[in-house]
């Protein structure tokens, strides 16, 4: 996986450089809402740094335009790029909601990967999904075809998808200025490593709306189907039967230096089981011999298993069943915080800051090992350290860390 990902970031490095520039020369946006601002025109480079009070929001520039009354009104189709990812899709919610209230009747579509679908394809604010890596580049050149008004590129640092934002011709491209790709927005955003993601999500469309958006840190944001949890319920119930809470733990990771260890997990499922809690096994089909070797070692009467059974929505609907879900820095974890799931993560690789879920009701156990974290805009390299930072996590650590949190949830 570390060779596919440095493969990537040197392709991003030539490719999407050279895009970004021929883009430029080739290309001339469109004129549309940039001329229905009230006073002036959006200068280039907003400047969000955090609150002073450090409560995570972010201050936005005088300079932030404002929509005319007239604009407001108007139909407005909105193109929001998101690659890859799982955890970023989830925490895009809270920008989607409100992105959704600002512009009460746009359409918003996304553009986004196969593997990361599902998360749209159910998501409420969304009209249309378009995948650019399905029948390549046939979805892509329909996106490019559509005459947005607005184009939201998600992305943090790869250079193609800035690209892509100004082949649209959008008269209003937003996204992060973490490279030469910040050149192709409009409004320019700068990113924070030590802000929480949601927020850097929702400065996204502070940028164009100039307001500043607040996020409840406690409360779910990802709604799920009522139908949805229908089909999972009956099992969760009929093994909670046998429990005293139910503890949901997802193994996996795409990167290595951020396993724990299929043999940590399931000795720590066992030692939660003599205190009365049951475990519930999520995960997609790369789980699928972690969890065979789980149930191995706990038991396959003591574990609910549900890897490689169901879709990302359906594994969303089956943590929002659960007491706590326990995880590496992953995708699933988010998905649990954003379904109202309390957590208990395991961090060393990934800023804490940046991607651990915040409120009362969550855990990050982090060694702060010197070394870490170093993971920067999705890059983790090899670690010379055997993964040290999660190694020195133990098994008893993180069962008194999981007691203590349910017990604080239950009060």
């Amino acid at each position: 996986m570390n060779f596919k990902i440095n493969s990537l970031k040197k392709f991003d490095s030539i490719f999407g450089k050279l895009a970004c520039s021929l883009a430029k020369f080739f290309v001339k946006p469109r004129k549309g809402l940039d001329c229905m601002y009230k006073n002036t025109q959006p200068q280039h480079g907003f400047d969000f740094q955090p609150e002073s009070d450090g409560s995570g929001l972010s201050a936005i520039s005088e300079i932030s335009p404002k929509f005319s009354t007239e604009a407001l009104s108007k139909k407005i189709k909105i193109l929001v790029i998101r690659p890859g990812g799982i955890g970023d899709s989830a925490l895009l919610y809270p920008a989607f909601k409100v992105l959704k209230e600002s512009f009460n009747h746009s359409e918003i579509e996304v553009l986004a990967e196969k593997r990361n679908a599902g998360l749209f394809s159910s998501c409420p604010y969304v009209n249309r999904v378009f995948l650019y890596d399905f029948r390549f580049p046939i979805e892509l050149f329909k996106t490019l075809r559509i005459n947005y008004d607005i184009v939201i590129d998600t992305e943090q640092w790869h250079r193609l998808t800035a690209a892509v934002s100004y082949l649209t011709r959008a008269p209003i491209r937003v996204g992060f200025a973490t490279n030469e790709r910040g050149d192709l927005f409009t409004h320019p955003v700068s990113y924070n490593q030590d802000e929480y993601e949601v927020y850097s999500f929702l400065n996204l469309v502070s940028a164009i709306k100039g307001e500043r958006y607040d996020f409840n840190e406690d409360e779910p944001f990802i709604p799920l189907d009522s139908d949805l949890i229908s089909s999972i319920e009956p099992k969760v119930t009929e093994f909670r039967k046998r429990w005293l809470a139910l503890i949901g733990v997802f193994s996996g990771a795409t990167i290595p230096e951020r396993r724990w260890g299929i043999t940590n997990f399931a000795e720590l499922s066992k030692r939660l089981s003599q205190e009365g809690l049951g475990t519930v096994l999520v995960g997609g089909r790369s789980e699928v011999k972690d969890a065979i070797r789980f149930e191995e070692i706990v038991g396959r009467d003591k574990v609910l298993n549900f890897v490689g059974e169901t879709s990302l929505m359906e594994t969303a609907a089956i943590i929002s069943k659960l007491d706590i879900l326990i995880s590496g820095d992953t995708g699933i974890m988010h998905i649990a915080y954003g379904v109202g799931t309390p957590t208990v993560s395991l961090f060393g690789a990934g800023i804490q800051k940046k991607w651990a879920p915040i409120g009362k009701r969550h855990v990050a156990i982090n060694k702060n090992l010197s070394c870490s974290p170093c993971t920067k805009f999705g890059y983790t390299p090899s670690c010379p350290y055997d993964v040290k930072c999660l190694k020195d996590i133990t098994i008893e650590e993180v069962k008194e860390s999981t007691l203590r949190l349910l017990s604080q949830c239950k009060k």
